[in-house]
């Protein structure tokens, strides 16, 4: 019984306290600056991490595929590769095999290969 009464009190509480009232030295703006520091550091850093580096890839890919011509040898993102035998406007015609041709959007070239 004595153990039951001494965990009882343990966990009870005694006495609250409210908080003391905020400084009078800091202004509204400033306090909610502070809060939101460490969130605007965040996006900040996620921002120079991941979103410009993201963007530099995407742009270098788009001026790798607008200077694709007729010959050069290419790798799609499905793993294929082959030479560009015609390009229209959004497609490329691309040889895989011996009289074995497939047409692949522009978005699907991975990479620019060199012929071997």
């Amino acid at each position: 019984m004595k153990i039951l009464s001494a965990l009882t009190n343990l966990f009870s509480v005694k006495n609250a306290y409210a908080a003391g009232a905020a400084s009078s030295t800091s202004s509204g703006w400033e306090s909610t600056l502070m809060n939101f520091g460490p969130l605007i550091a965040i996006v900040v850093i996620f921002y120079l991490l991941v979103i410009l580096p993201q963007q530099k890839r995407t742009k270098d890919h788009k001026k790798m595929i607008e200077s694709l011509k007729v010959g050069d040898e290419v790798l799609t993102t499905g793993g294929i590769f082959g030479i560009i035998t015609g390009i229209a406007d959004q497609l490329f015609t691309i040889e895989i095999a011996k009289d074995v041709k497939i047409k692949i959007t522009k978005s699907a070239i991975a990479t620019k290969t060199v012929k071997q």
